[in-house]
C-alpha cells in the first residue's frame, strides 16, 4: 500500500525546534521519497518556466527574456502586434503586466522576428546544448548597424563565468560568441 506523507508548516517547525538542522534534513529526505515537496523544496522558475508561463496569459512570441534578482523580465510581442513587457516571479511563476504598447510601425518592426523558424525557447535548449549552464537571458538581436543577419543571443551563466550563445534563427545552430567573467565589475571597483 502506497502512502503519501503531508508535513504542514507547523509540523516543520516543531521538528527544527526539537531536532534541529540534523531532524529537519531527515525531514526533508522522508517527504521528497513520498512525492510531495512543498512549496519551499520546489525548484525556482527558470528560463524556460518563465517562457512559457509569460506565454499562457499572453499568447505571441518571446522577443527577450532576462534575469533581474528574483524576478525574470519577459517582452512578448503579441498577435496583435503589441508589445507586452512582463514580470514572472522566479520563486512561484506568478506573471504580472509592466506595460503594453502598440506598434507604431505596422508590425514591420517584429516581421523578422515573427518569420523565425527557430523561437527564444528554441534558441535556449540549443545554446544549453552547444554550452551548458543556465540560461540568465535570451534577446533577438536584428541590429543592421553592421549588416549582419539577425540572431537570438542567449547569455548562459556556468562555474562563475558568463558566456553568450549565438543561435540562427533559421537554422538553430550555435555558435559560442565569447566569455566574460562575472567579477569584471569586481575588478573595475578596486581603483
Amino acid at each position: 500500500m502506497k502512502r503519501t506523507l503531508y508535513v504542514s508548516s507547523a509540523a516543520a517547525a516543531a521538528v527544527l525546534l526539537v531536532g534541529g538542522p540534523v531532524a529537519a534534513a531527515a525531514a526533508s529526505t522522508a517527504e521528497a521519497a513520498a512525492g510531495s515537496v512543498s512549496a519551499p523544496l520546489r525548484a525556482a522558475v527558470d528560463a524556460e518556466g518563465a517562457a512559457a508561463a509569460a506565454l499562457k496569459g499572453h499568447p505571441g512570441v518571446v522577443e527577450s527574456l532576462d534575469k533581474d534578482g528574483s524576478v525574470w523580465h519577459v517582452n512578448v510581442i503579441g498577435k496583435d502586434g503589441s508589445n507586452t513587457e512582463l514580470i514572472v516571479t522566479a520563486a512561484t511563476g506568478a506573471v504580472a503586466v509592466e506595460n503594453t504598447d502598440q506598434n507604431d510601425d505596422d508590425g514591420n518592426e517584429d516581421a523578422a522576428l515573427v518569420a523565425a523558424k527557430v523561437t527564444a525557447q528554441q534558441a535556449m535548449k540549443a545554446a544549453v546544448a552547444a554550452h551548458p549552464g543556465q540560461v540568465w537571458s535570451v534577446q533577438w538581436d536584428d541590429d543592421d548597424d553592421n549588416g549582419s543577419k539577425p540572431y537570438w543571443d542567449v547569455e548562459i551563466k556556468s562555474g562563475g563565468k558568463t558566456t553568450n550563445v549565438h543561435v540562427d534563427p533559421a537554422s538553430g545552430k550555435a555558435t559560442v560568441s565569447h566569455d566574460d567573467n562575472d567579477n569584471d565589475n569586481d575588478e573595475n571597483d578596486n581603483g
